[in-house]
């Protein structure tokens, strides 16, 4: 029961975070979802250094699954994906596709060097 509550409440906050950050970002006018790929890459990054530094379980449950969780945006990422595909936006649908993927195994990597003891 305790494994479900630290997951729920750190999606919870994760959501929150993610959806804040997106509602500012919507002033950034832009046909590059930046703000979502903003959010991918940092969220790599920082579950890349929560891995590497064995926090422990109820700790790395929180934050990995939790709120990690809830801040990354798989499912936005592949609605904006298709909305460009769409749109017939093949350019930035390539470059987008491409760097979130690429860079996102980048800082994962890097965030977990970093948190390496």
């Amino acid at each position: 029961m305790i494994t479900i509550l630290l997951v729920g409440c750190g999606a919870a906050i994760g959501a929150i975070l993610r959806y804040q950050l997106t509602r500012v970002g919507t002033q950034i006018a832009s046909e590059f979802p930046l703000i979502t790929f903003l959010i991918n890459l940092t969220g790599s990054f920082a579950l890349g250094w929560l891995t590497a530094a064995q926090l422990g379980s109820p700790l790395t449950t929180f934050f990995g699954a939790g709120m990690l969780g809830g801040y990354t945006t798989f499912s936005t990422f592949n609605s904006e994906l298709s909305q460009l595909w769409f749109r017939q936006r093949y350019h930035i649908f390539f470059g987008y596709l491409g760097l979130t993927y690429g860079l996102g195994i980048l800082v994962a990597a890097a965030g977990y060097l970093i948190g390496q003891p």
